[in-house]
């Protein structure tokens, strides 16, 4: 037995195969929608057509979710205000646009030594940032690269 609903379907509780000639009757499939109620709930449909709604339905929810490019940046442990300038602009375009920037200093040979020097430049990138974007990772050191991450404020 099982509950028959559908559009051109008198509803009510039929045995699986006058459900199943119904349904044919009409031109139509008989689709499983519930299976866990009692009895079954099940519609009568082009099956074809619910899949394709369903497809189409899926790819429209996947269109609107929200879609972060990371750009990245990298300056060095002695990088110029002119160069700390240009690079400033840029994070600020691509926080504009909605985007996260990574920024890291790379450290050169020796440079490594001049860890405070890498942290003091992201620190103070962050700073000049700080009305486009938040800081979602503080600068950490990972090999030869000091990393920080900026997310741009809503």
């Amino acid at each position: 037995m099982v509950r028959v609903v559908g559009e051109n379907v008198e509803p009510g509780i039929f045995p699986l195969r006058e459900a199943l000639q119904l349904a044919d009757s009409v031109g139509l499939d008989l689709v499983e929608i519930s299976p866990s109620a009692n009895p079954p709930v099940c519609k009568v449909i082009d099956y074809r057509k619910f899949l394709y709604e369903k497809k189409k339905k899926a790819k429209e929810q996947k269109a609107k979710t929200a879609k972060i490019t990371v750009k990245e940046l990298r300056l060095s442990p002695n990088t110029d205000d002119h160069d700390f300038n240009f690079k400033l602009k840029h994070a600020i375009k691509f926080l504009q646009e909605g985007s996260k920037v990574k920024v890291d200093v790379f450290f050169k040979g020796r440079n490594i030594l001049y860890k405070d020097k890498g942290e003091i430049i992201l620190l103070r990138f962050a700073d000049e940032l700080i009305e486009y974007g938040k800081v979602e990772m503080l600068p950490k050191l990972e090999g030869k690269r000091m990393i920080m991450i900026i997310a741009p404020k809503k």
